[in-house]
Protein backbone atom coordinates (compact mmCIF):
# COMPACT_ATOMS: atom_id res chain seq x y z
CA UNK A 1 0.00 0.00 0.00
CA UNK A 2 2.83 2.39 0.93
CA UNK A 3 4.67 1.68 -2.32
CA UNK A 4 1.53 2.52 -4.28
CA UNK A 5 1.12 5.81 -2.42
CA UNK A 6 4.77 6.80 -3.05
CA UNK A 7 4.53 5.91 -6.74
CA UNK A 8 1.34 7.95 -7.02
CA UNK A 9 3.07 10.91 -5.35
CA UNK A 10 5.99 10.75 -7.78
CA UNK A 11 3.61 10.58 -10.74
CA UNK A 12 1.66 13.54 -9.37
CA UNK A 13 4.85 15.60 -8.89
CA UNK A 14 6.00 14.88 -12.44
CA UNK A 15 2.56 15.75 -13.77
CA UNK A 16 2.56 18.98 -11.78
CA UNK A 17 6.00 19.98 -13.15
CA UNK A 18 4.86 19.25 -16.69
CA UNK A 19 1.67 21.28 -16.32
CA UNK A 20 3.60 24.14 -14.67
CA UNK A 21 6.17 24.18 -17.47
CA UNK A 22 3.47 24.28 -20.10
CA UNK A 23 2.32 27.54 -18.51
CA UNK A 24 5.48 29.09 -20.03
CA UNK A 25 5.76 28.79 -23.80
CA UNK A 26 8.92 30.87 -24.33
CA UNK A 27 12.59 30.32 -23.50
CA UNK A 28 14.05 32.11 -20.47
CA UNK A 29 17.72 33.08 -20.73
CA UNK A 30 19.70 34.87 -18.01
CA UNK A 31 23.31 35.60 -17.11
CA UNK A 32 26.35 37.44 -18.42
CA UNK A 33 26.06 41.10 -19.39
CA UNK A 34 28.81 40.49 -21.97
CA UNK A 35 26.90 37.68 -23.70
CA UNK A 36 23.61 39.59 -23.34
CA UNK A 37 23.84 41.55 -26.65
CA UNK A 38 24.75 38.41 -28.60
CA UNK A 39 22.00 36.33 -27.01
CA UNK A 40 19.50 39.15 -27.53
CA UNK A 41 20.37 39.38 -31.22
CA UNK A 42 19.85 35.63 -31.63
CA UNK A 43 16.60 35.73 -29.62
CA UNK A 44 15.20 38.54 -31.76
CA UNK A 45 16.13 36.78 -34.99
CA UNK A 46 14.74 33.51 -33.64
CA UNK A 47 11.45 35.16 -32.68
CA UNK A 48 11.19 36.91 -36.03
CA UNK A 49 12.08 33.98 -38.29
CA UNK A 50 10.67 30.97 -36.42
CA UNK A 51 7.22 29.98 -35.22
CA UNK A 52 8.34 30.28 -31.57
CA UNK A 53 7.93 33.31 -29.27
CA UNK A 54 10.95 35.57 -28.79
CA UNK A 55 12.94 34.31 -25.77
CA UNK A 56 13.25 36.48 -22.68
CA UNK A 57 16.89 37.50 -22.09
CA UNK A 58 18.05 38.99 -18.78
CA UNK A 59 21.39 40.51 -17.82
CA UNK A 60 22.16 39.31 -14.28
CA UNK A 61 25.91 38.76 -14.50
CA UNK A 62 27.51 35.35 -14.93
CA UNK A 63 27.35 34.48 -11.23
CA UNK A 64 23.76 35.65 -10.90
CA UNK A 65 22.79 33.68 -13.98
CA UNK A 66 24.32 30.46 -12.64
CA UNK A 67 22.66 30.98 -9.26
CA UNK A 68 19.24 31.09 -10.93
CA UNK A 69 20.04 28.31 -13.43
CA UNK A 70 21.35 25.95 -10.75
CA UNK A 71 18.49 26.58 -8.31
CA UNK A 72 16.43 23.74 -9.77
CA UNK A 73 14.19 22.44 -12.54
CA UNK A 74 10.78 23.92 -13.33
CA UNK A 75 8.89 26.79 -14.91
CA UNK A 76 10.23 29.29 -12.35
CA UNK A 77 13.86 28.49 -13.26
CA UNK A 78 15.84 29.67 -16.29
CA UNK A 79 16.41 27.37 -19.28
CA UNK A 80 19.73 28.78 -20.51
CA UNK A 81 22.52 30.56 -18.64
CA UNK A 82 24.85 32.98 -20.45
CA UNK A 83 28.42 33.11 -19.13
CA UNK A 84 31.60 35.03 -19.78
CA UNK A 85 33.68 32.31 -18.11
CA UNK A 86 33.38 28.53 -17.71
CA UNK A 87 31.07 27.15 -15.02
CA UNK A 88 32.93 26.66 -11.73
CA UNK A 89 33.04 23.33 -9.91
CA UNK A 90 31.09 24.84 -7.01
CA UNK A 91 28.33 25.98 -9.40
CA UNK A 92 28.21 22.58 -11.08
CA UNK A 93 27.89 20.90 -7.70
CA UNK A 94 25.09 23.30 -6.75
CA UNK A 95 23.28 22.38 -9.97
CA UNK A 96 23.66 18.67 -9.21
CA UNK A 97 22.43 19.11 -5.64
CA UNK A 98 19.29 20.86 -6.90
CA UNK A 99 18.43 18.28 -9.54
CA UNK A 100 19.94 20.06 -12.55
CA UNK A 101 21.81 16.97 -13.71
CA UNK A 102 22.48 17.10 -17.47
CA UNK A 103 23.90 20.41 -18.69
CA UNK A 104 25.18 21.17 -22.18
CA UNK A 105 28.03 23.68 -22.40
CA UNK A 106 28.21 25.68 -25.65
CA UNK A 107 31.32 27.79 -26.30
CA UNK A 108 30.19 30.57 -28.66
CA UNK A 109 33.33 32.57 -29.40
CA UNK A 110 35.91 34.91 -27.92
CA UNK A 111 35.84 38.35 -26.36
CA UNK A 112 38.42 40.74 -25.04
CA UNK A 113 38.13 42.69 -21.82
CA UNK A 114 38.55 46.31 -22.76
CA UNK A 115 39.88 49.04 -20.50
CA UNK A 116 38.39 52.10 -22.12
CA UNK A 117 37.98 55.83 -21.56
CA UNK A 118 36.43 58.86 -23.20
CA UNK A 119 37.63 59.94 -26.63
CA UNK A 120 38.12 63.34 -25.03
CA UNK A 121 41.01 61.88 -23.01
CA UNK A 122 44.56 61.03 -24.14
CA UNK A 123 45.57 57.78 -25.80
CA UNK A 124 46.82 55.38 -23.14
CA UNK A 125 49.14 52.37 -23.16
CA UNK A 126 49.22 50.46 -19.89
CA UNK A 127 51.23 47.40 -18.95
CA UNK A 128 49.62 44.61 -16.95
CA UNK A 129 51.98 45.53 -14.13
CA UNK A 130 50.78 49.14 -14.11
CA UNK A 131 47.14 48.00 -14.07
CA UNK A 132 47.86 45.79 -11.06
CA UNK A 133 49.70 48.58 -9.23
CA UNK A 134 46.76 50.90 -9.84
CA UNK A 135 44.06 48.51 -8.61
CA UNK A 136 45.65 46.05 -6.15
CA UNK A 137 44.78 46.27 -2.47
CA UNK A 138 48.40 45.67 -1.41
CA UNK A 139 51.54 46.34 -3.47
CA UNK A 140 55.28 45.96 -2.83
CA UNK A 141 57.29 48.95 -1.63
CA UNK A 142 60.92 49.62 -2.58
CA UNK A 143 62.08 47.00 -0.09
CA UNK A 144 59.74 44.39 -1.60
CA UNK A 145 57.40 44.44 1.40
CA UNK A 146 53.66 44.37 0.78
CA UNK A 147 51.93 47.56 1.96
CA UNK A 148 48.46 49.11 1.46
CA UNK A 149 48.29 50.64 -2.02
CA UNK A 150 49.68 54.20 -1.76
CA UNK A 151 49.09 55.25 -5.38
CA UNK A 152 46.48 57.96 -5.95
CA UNK A 153 47.46 59.17 -9.43
CA UNK A 154 48.56 57.35 -12.57
CA UNK A 155 51.68 59.55 -12.74
CA UNK A 156 52.80 58.15 -9.36
CA UNK A 157 53.03 54.71 -10.98
CA UNK A 158 54.72 55.94 -14.16
CA UNK A 159 55.70 59.57 -14.72
CA UNK A 160 54.76 59.20 -18.41
CA UNK A 161 51.13 58.46 -17.51
CA UNK A 162 48.56 61.27 -16.96
CA UNK A 163 48.72 63.27 -13.72
CA UNK A 164 45.11 62.37 -12.98
CA UNK A 165 43.42 60.44 -10.14
CA UNK A 166 43.12 56.67 -10.48
CA UNK A 167 39.41 56.04 -11.00
CA UNK A 168 38.38 52.78 -12.65
CA UNK A 169 34.75 51.72 -13.07
CA UNK A 170 34.32 47.97 -13.15
CA UNK A 171 31.93 45.08 -12.66
CA UNK A 172 30.93 43.54 -9.30
CA UNK A 173 32.12 40.16 -7.98
CA UNK A 174 29.08 38.38 -9.50
CA UNK A 175 30.31 39.25 -12.99
CA UNK A 176 32.23 36.84 -15.22
CA UNK A 177 34.02 39.88 -16.63
CA UNK A 178 35.31 40.64 -13.13
CA UNK A 179 36.46 37.02 -12.71
CA UNK A 180 38.26 37.06 -16.05
CA UNK A 181 39.80 40.49 -15.44
CA UNK A 182 41.16 39.38 -12.06
CA UNK A 183 42.57 36.16 -13.50
CA UNK A 184 44.03 37.55 -16.73
CA UNK A 185 44.95 41.16 -15.94
CA UNK A 186 45.50 41.31 -12.19
CA UNK A 187 47.31 37.97 -11.84
CA UNK A 188 49.26 38.61 -15.03
CA UNK A 189 50.34 41.99 -13.68
CA UNK A 190 51.27 40.88 -10.18
CA UNK A 191 53.51 38.10 -11.47
CA UNK A 192 55.65 40.70 -13.22
CA UNK A 193 56.98 41.67 -9.76
CA UNK A 194 59.56 39.28 -8.33
CA UNK A 195 58.54 39.93 -4.72
CA UNK A 196 54.99 38.79 -5.43
CA UNK A 197 55.86 36.01 -7.88
CA UNK A 198 58.05 34.40 -5.23
CA UNK A 199 54.99 34.01 -3.01
CA UNK A 200 53.50 31.45 -5.38
CA UNK A 201 55.91 28.74 -4.24
CA UNK A 202 56.03 29.83 -0.59
CA UNK A 203 52.32 30.43 0.07
CA UNK A 204 49.93 29.73 -2.80
CA UNK A 205 46.84 31.04 -0.98
CA UNK A 206 48.59 34.25 0.04
CA UNK A 207 49.84 34.72 -3.53
CA UNK A 208 46.29 34.40 -4.88
CA UNK A 209 44.91 36.84 -2.31
CA UNK A 210 47.57 39.43 -3.11
CA UNK A 211 47.25 39.06 -6.87
CA UNK A 212 43.45 39.09 -6.94
CA UNK A 213 42.74 41.55 -4.13
CA UNK A 214 41.23 44.78 -5.46
CA UNK A 215 41.55 47.99 -3.46
CA UNK A 216 38.49 49.29 -1.63
CA UNK A 217 39.46 52.92 -1.06
CA UNK A 218 37.48 54.44 -3.93
CA UNK A 219 40.00 54.08 -6.77
CA UNK A 220 38.05 51.07 -8.07
CA UNK A 221 34.32 51.69 -8.31
CA UNK A 222 31.87 48.81 -8.63
CA UNK A 223 29.54 50.10 -11.34
CA UNK A 224 27.08 47.19 -11.53
CA UNK A 225 26.20 44.85 -14.39
CA UNK A 226 24.97 47.58 -16.76
CA UNK A 227 27.92 48.15 -19.11
CA UNK A 228 26.01 50.84 -21.01
CA UNK A 229 25.89 52.84 -17.77
CA UNK A 230 29.68 52.58 -17.48
CA UNK A 231 30.00 53.98 -21.01
CA UNK A 232 27.80 56.95 -20.04
CA UNK A 233 29.93 57.63 -16.96
CA UNK A 234 33.13 57.54 -19.02
CA UNK A 235 31.73 60.13 -21.39
CA UNK A 236 30.84 62.33 -18.42
CA UNK A 237 34.29 61.95 -16.81
CA UNK A 238 37.22 61.89 -19.30
CA UNK A 239 39.68 61.02 -16.49
CA UNK A 240 37.91 57.77 -15.57
CA UNK A 241 38.55 54.33 -17.07
CA UNK A 242 36.01 51.53 -17.44
CA UNK A 243 36.26 47.74 -17.66
CA UNK A 244 33.84 45.76 -19.86
CA UNK A 245 33.63 43.34 -22.77
CA UNK A 246 35.09 44.34 -26.16
CA UNK A 247 31.64 44.29 -27.75
CA UNK A 248 30.61 47.37 -25.73
CA UNK A 249 33.73 49.20 -26.86
CA UNK A 250 33.08 48.12 -30.44
CA UNK A 251 29.52 49.43 -30.30
CA UNK A 252 30.53 52.79 -28.78
CA UNK A 253 33.66 53.86 -30.68
CA UNK A 254 32.03 57.23 -31.36
CA UNK A 255 32.21 57.99 -27.62
CA UNK A 256 35.06 55.97 -26.10
CA UNK A 257 38.48 54.58 -27.02
CA UNK A 258 40.25 51.42 -25.97
CA UNK A 259 43.44 51.51 -23.92
CA UNK A 260 46.42 49.63 -25.34
CA UNK A 261 47.62 46.82 -23.09
CA UNK A 262 51.34 46.13 -23.38
CA UNK A 263 51.24 47.98 -26.71
CA UNK A 264 48.34 45.98 -28.18
CA UNK A 265 45.01 47.62 -29.00
CA UNK A 266 41.77 45.77 -28.20
CA UNK A 267 40.56 44.96 -31.72
CA UNK A 268 38.69 42.14 -33.43
CA UNK A 269 41.93 40.86 -35.01
CA UNK A 270 44.14 41.12 -31.90
CA UNK A 271 41.61 39.17 -29.84
CA UNK A 272 41.12 36.58 -32.58
CA UNK A 273 44.85 35.91 -32.96
CA UNK A 274 45.48 35.89 -29.20
CA UNK A 275 47.91 38.81 -29.14
CA UNK A 276 45.68 41.00 -26.97
CA UNK A 277 46.60 40.06 -23.37
CA UNK A 278 43.12 40.20 -21.79
CA UNK A 279 40.89 37.89 -23.82
CA UNK A 280 38.56 35.03 -22.86
CA UNK A 281 35.99 32.53 -24.16
CA UNK A 282 32.22 33.07 -23.95
CA UNK A 283 29.54 30.42 -23.32
CA UNK A 284 25.94 29.54 -22.76
CA UNK A 285 24.68 26.54 -20.78
CA UNK A 286 21.50 24.57 -21.52
CA UNK A 287 19.36 22.84 -18.88
CA UNK A 288 18.65 19.59 -20.75
CA UNK A 289 15.74 18.69 -18.44
CA UNK A 290 13.76 21.59 -19.94
CA UNK A 291 14.23 20.43 -23.53
CA UNK A 292 10.95 18.98 -24.80
CA UNK A 293 8.99 20.79 -22.10
CA UNK A 294 9.82 24.43 -22.82
CA UNK A 295 9.23 24.82 -26.58
CA UNK A 296 11.98 25.87 -28.98
CA UNK A 297 15.21 25.18 -27.08
CA UNK A 298 16.81 22.94 -29.77
CA UNK A 299 15.73 25.40 -32.45
CA UNK A 300 17.27 28.32 -30.52
CA UNK A 301 20.53 26.37 -30.20
CA UNK A 302 20.45 25.70 -33.96
CA UNK A 303 19.96 29.41 -34.69
CA UNK A 304 22.85 30.44 -32.41
CA UNK A 305 25.25 27.85 -33.82
CA UNK A 306 24.44 28.54 -37.48
CA UNK A 307 27.17 30.24 -39.51
CA UNK A 308 24.75 33.05 -40.39
CA UNK A 309 24.84 33.93 -36.66
CA UNK A 310 28.20 33.02 -35.11
CA UNK A 311 30.32 32.60 -38.27
CA UNK A 312 32.99 35.07 -39.47
CA UNK A 313 30.43 36.89 -41.62
CA UNK A 314 27.49 36.32 -39.27
CA UNK A 315 25.35 38.94 -37.61
CA UNK A 316 27.02 38.35 -34.23
CA UNK A 317 30.41 39.32 -35.65
CA UNK A 318 28.84 42.67 -36.50
CA UNK A 319 28.12 43.05 -32.79
CA UNK A 320 31.69 42.27 -31.74
CA UNK A 321 31.74 38.50 -31.21
CA UNK A 322 35.06 36.99 -32.29
CA UNK A 323 34.23 33.64 -33.93
CA UNK A 324 35.68 30.27 -33.04
CA UNK A 325 37.89 28.62 -35.69
CA UNK A 326 35.82 26.73 -38.27
CA UNK A 327 36.72 23.22 -37.08
CA UNK A 328 35.85 24.14 -33.52
CA UNK A 329 32.52 25.66 -34.60
CA UNK A 330 31.62 22.42 -36.37
CA UNK A 331 32.52 20.33 -33.32
CA UNK A 332 30.76 22.59 -30.79
CA UNK A 333 27.64 22.81 -32.97
CA UNK A 334 27.44 19.02 -33.25
CA UNK A 335 27.77 18.56 -29.47
CA UNK A 336 25.20 21.30 -28.86
CA UNK A 337 22.71 19.76 -31.29
CA UNK A 338 23.16 16.37 -29.58
CA UNK A 339 22.75 18.04 -26.16
CA UNK A 340 25.96 16.37 -25.02
CA UNK A 341 26.20 16.67 -21.22
CA UNK A 342 29.25 18.49 -19.96
CA UNK A 343 31.82 16.82 -17.73
CA UNK A 344 32.37 17.92 -14.16
CA UNK A 345 34.66 20.98 -14.18
CA UNK A 346 38.08 20.66 -12.61
CA UNK A 347 38.91 22.70 -9.52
Amino acid sequence: MRITIIAAAVTLAASSLSSQAMARDSIWIAGSSTVFPFSTAVAETFGRESSFPTPKVESLGTGGGFKLFCSGVGVDKSDISNASRPMKLSEYEQCQANGVKDITEVKIGYDGIAIAHSKAGPTLDLSLGEIWLALAKDVPNEAGELVPNPYRKWSEINKDLPDTPIEVLGPPPTSGTRDAFVELAMEGGCNSFDAVKALKDADKDRHKAVCQGIREDGAFVEAGENDNLIVQKLVANPDALGIFGFSFLDQNTDKIQGTKIDGIEPTFDSIADGSYPISRSLYFYVKNAHVGTIPGIPEYIAEFTADKAWGPDGYLADKGLIPLPEAMRVSVAADAKALKPMSQPSK
